[in-house]
């Protein structure tokens, strides 16, 4: 066994925050230029998951004007590729196991403030799924086909 599968999985949540257009929220990465993402977070403590997504909603997006509308049955995981295990989280984790969120938007585009607290982001946009799954890092893009399968039905 690698060091890397000796690893554990980092717990966290995400979030597919839908405008009312049905296109969903991402935002680039300040730490990784060209990076977009949806929102996404540790679990801190004893929190719940969907504590957790509704904080890292306003902690990210600087809004909570969203309601959630969906979740993901199970947890949904990713591996962090070549040595990034050894600098992300302080090198103890191989990736993440992630539970998903959908929420609806239910403000203005003037609600969201990215710098509401410390940035992750330092743009925004509204993408489409297929947009979505074209502008992931690959590393990412098995978990969010996944999340998008799941919630194929808000789509309809």
């Amino acid at each position: 066994m690698s060091d890397t599968a000796a690893k554990p999985y980092r717990r966290g949540v995400g979030i597919m925050l839908l405008g009312a257009d049905k296109r969903i929220f991402v935002g680039r990465r300040i730490d990784t230029p060209g990076a977009w993402q949806m929102p996404q977070g540790g679990i801190d403590g004893d929190e719940t998951p969907r504590a957790a997504a509704l904080r890292e909603l306003k902690e990210e997006v600087g809004t909570d004007k969203a309601e959630i509308v969906a979740e993901t049955k199970g947890w949904l995981t990713y591996e962090l590729p070549g040595d990034l295990h050894l600098q992300a989280w302080g090198g103890r984790y191989r990736g993440q196991q992630q539970k998903w969120f959908a929420m609806r938007f239910l403000g203005a585009d003037s609600d969201i403030r990215l710098d509401a607290h410390t940035p992750e982001f330092d743009a925004w946009k509204w993408v489409t799924p297929a947009e979505l799954i074209r502008d992931i890092v690959s590393f990412k893009r098995p978990l969010y086909e996944a999340a998008l399968k799941e919630f194929a039905s808000l789509f309809d």
